[in-house]
């Protein structure tokens, strides 16, 4: 099994200096590999905090669920 699991959620910056949120779901297989399934979030953000509080009101995010790009 992977050590590495993926924050579930990651915020990027895209070439328009907007930010985007990134949803991802890790799933294991029977053999206990990960296997992960990432949805952008259609609505972009100014800054990363706004991002973060849209994760924390929509999906219920956590402090330190949080990968930067």
């Amino acid at each position: 099994m992977s050590s590495t699991t993926p924050k579930p959620f990651l915020i990027a910056k895209d070439e328009q200096g907007e930010f985007r949120l990134t949803v991802r779901e890790t799933r294991y297989n029977s053999q206990g590999f990960p296997w992960v399934v990432a949805t952008p979030v259609e609505q972009c953000f100014e800054t990363t905090a706004a991002a973060k509080a849209y994760a924390v009101d929509q999906f219920g995010a956590k402090a330190g669920e949080f990968a930067t790009k």
